[in-house]
C-alpha cells in the first residue's frame, strides 16, 4: 500500500447529495479496513442534504437502521497533501450484509448501468468538465460569496468577468500549481484550466478514462481537493450551481463515447455525422432528460442556472458543434466522435449524473430511438416550436415529481434508488419551503 501505516485516514462513502460520510481512523486500522471494510448504517446514504434521517425512505425504522458494509474501491489509500497533519483517504462504496450491491449507493447505481453496457460488449469512455468559483476566504464564514483578492496581483480584487484571461490565472499561480501537484499525487487526470464567465470562476477539464466509475471517483476527489487547497491558501471555493445571482452558474459537462470489444469507437463512421448508434444514444438522452433532471439539478439553487438568456439549456435539443443545445456533438477527428451532455450543474453528484446520462443513452440504443433533426443556430430561439415532452422542468418540485414517476429511470437506475433519492429531495423541499427568507421580511413586514 502507498499509505503510511502511521497516518490517520478518512474512510468515506458518497451519499446521494454528493456529500462525504464516513469515519476518521488511526493508521493502525488501515490494513484491516482495506481487507474487511467498515460498517455504517445504510440510512446514511439516504440522508437529506444536512445529514438528517429521512424517515420516508424505508431505511430507518423498517430495517432497525441496519448496517451495510463499506468496501474500499481502490487498492491503495490516497494521500491528502493539503491536510495540516499527515492524512490519507479511502473511498468506499456500500454493500448489503449479504454482499449484494446496495441499490441506494450512487456508485452502485452507476455500476449497474456500466454492467449493462458490458453485457452488450461496450465500454463507455468518459470525461468531465467542472466549473467552480474561487472566493474570498471569509465567504464561507459570512455565507455570502465575494470574489477573491489576487495576492499575486498587487492586492487587486476580482470584480469583473474576464473570460479566458491568462492574467487571472497568473495572479493565482500558487493555487493552480498546487491543484496540479495534488491532482498528480492523487492520479486525477487534470487537463486544461480556463477562466470562465464569472469573476473568480474557473473550469478544469479531466481527461477521458475508459471507466465511468473511475471518472466519478476522480470528479469527487477533484472537488474535495479544490476546496481543501483553497482553504489552505486563504481562499474559499464553491461548486454551488449559482452563487452569484447575476453571474454565470457552475456547470458540469460530460463527454462520452463507446468502445466495442475490439477497442473501436462505435460512434465513428468515418465522417462528421457519426453512426446510427450515436443517434440512437442522442435520442435516448433527449427522451430521458426531463425524467433525470433531478440528478442534473438536485438542489433549490440548481434551478437558478436555467433562465432565459443563460447558457444552461431549458429543453432537450441536440446539434453539431453548437453550444446552445443540451447535447452537443463536438467537432473532432472521426475516431474521437463523442457526445457532450451540457445540462448538469457542478453541484450535482457525479456518479448520479453519469448514471443518468449513460442510462438514457443505453435506453436509446437498446430501443433504436431516432432523434429529431439537429438544431443549427440558436437553440433558445426554437423553444416555442419544441415538443412539450422535450421541455425540461425548471422548478425543483416539478423535477422531483417527474423523476419519481419515471418508469425508464426505475428500469435503468433501480427502484430502490428512485425511492430513497426522491424521499430525500421531498424532505429537503419541505425544510426549505418552511423557511421565511430575508427578502420576504424586507418586502412585506412593515407594509402589510
Amino acid at each position: 500500500m502507498n499509505a503510511k501505516k502511521g497516518n490517520e485516514f478518512d474512510l468515506f462513502i458518497v451519499d446521494l447529495n454528493g456529500n462525504l460520510r464516513g469515519k476518521r481512523m488511526p493508521g493502525s486500522a488501515l490494513y484491516k479496513v482495506m481487507d474487511e471494510g467498515v460498517k455504517l448504517p445504510r440510512s446514511v446514504l439516504g440522508f437529506d442534504f444536512w445529514g438528517d434521517d429521512v424517515l420516508e425512505n424505508g431505511l430507518v425504522f423498517e430495517t432497525g437502521d441496519s448496517d451495510g458494509v463499506c468496501m474500499p474501491v481502490h487498492d491503495d489509500a490516497i494521500p491528502v497533501p493539503w491536510a495540516d497533519s499527515p492524512r490519507d483517504q479511502v473511498l468506499a462504496m456500500m454493500f448489503n450484509p449479504d454482499g449484494s450491491p446496495f441499490g441506494a449507493d450512487p456508485r452502485q447505481v452507476l455500476s449497474g448501468v456500466v454492467k449493462r453496457f458490458k453485457d452488450l460488449g461496450l465500454t463507455p469512455v468518459v470525461a468531465t468538465e467542472l466549473e467552480f468559483y474561487l472566493m474570498d476566504g471569509m465567504s464561507e464564514e459570512t455565507q455570502r460569496p465575494r470574489p477573491p483578492v489576487l495576492i499575486e496581483g498587487h492586492g487587486r480584487r476580482l470584480s469583473e468577468t474576464d473570460c479566458y484571461s491568462i492574467d487571472e490565472m497568473d495572479c493565482l499561480s500558487a493555487f493552480f500549481t498546487e491543484v496540479r501537484e495534488v491532482c498528480d499525487i492523487q492520479c486525477v487526470p487534470a487537463d486544461t484550466i480556463i477562466s470562465e464567465l464569472g469573476p473568480g470562476q474557473f473550469e478544469i477539464n479531466l481527461n477521458h478514462v475508459p471507466d465511468p466509475m473511475l471518472a466519478g471517483d476522480q470528479a469527487i476527489m477533484f472537488k474535495r481537493l479544490v476546496k481543501g487547497i483553497a482553504r489552505k491558501q486563504g481562499y474559499s471555493a464553491t461548486f454551488m450551481a449559482k452563487p452569484y445571482a447575476k453571474k454565470s452558474g457552475n456547470g458540469m459537462h460530460v463527454h462520452f463515447s463507446l468502445l466495442n470489444e475490439a477497442g473501436e469507437n462505435v460512434f465513428d463512421n468515418g465522417g462528421e455525422e457519426g453512426t446510427d448508434v450515436m443517434r440512437h444514444a442522442v435520442a435516448g438522452l433527449m427522451h430521458t432528460m426531463a425524467d433525470g433532471m433531478l440528478t442534473f439539478a438536485p438542489h433549490m439553487n440548481s434551478y437558478r442556472r436555467f433562465m432565459v438568456g443563460a447558457h444552461a439549456p431549458t429543453y432537450a435539443s441536440w446539434g453539431y458543434e453548437n453550444r446552445t443545445v443540451a447535447i452537443r456533438i463536438p467537432e473532432s477527428p472521426p475516431v474521437a466522435r463523442r457526445i457532450e451532455h451540457r445540462v448538469a450543474g457542478a453541484d450535482a453528484n457525479p456518479y448520479l449524473v453519469l448514471a443518468s446520462i449513460l442510462g438514457g443513452a443505453l435506453y436509446g440504443i437498446e430501443n433504436k430511438l431516432q432523434p429529431p433533426a439537429p438544431i443549427k443556430g440558436d437553440a433558445n430561439a426554437e423553444t416555442a416550436e419544441t415538443d412539450d415532452n422535450l421541455v425540461l422542468p425548471i422548478k425543483w418540485d416539478d423535477a422531483t415529481a417527474i423523476f419519481t414517476k419515471s418508469d425508464v429511470l426505475k428500469e435503468y437506475l433501480g427502484e430502490e434508488f428512485i425511492r430513497v433519492y426522491s424521499a430525500a429531495k421531498r424532505q429537503e423541499q419541505r425544510k426549505l419551503h418552511e423557511q421565511i427568507s430575508d427578502i420576504e421580511y424586507e418586502a412585506y413586514l412593515g407594509l402589510l
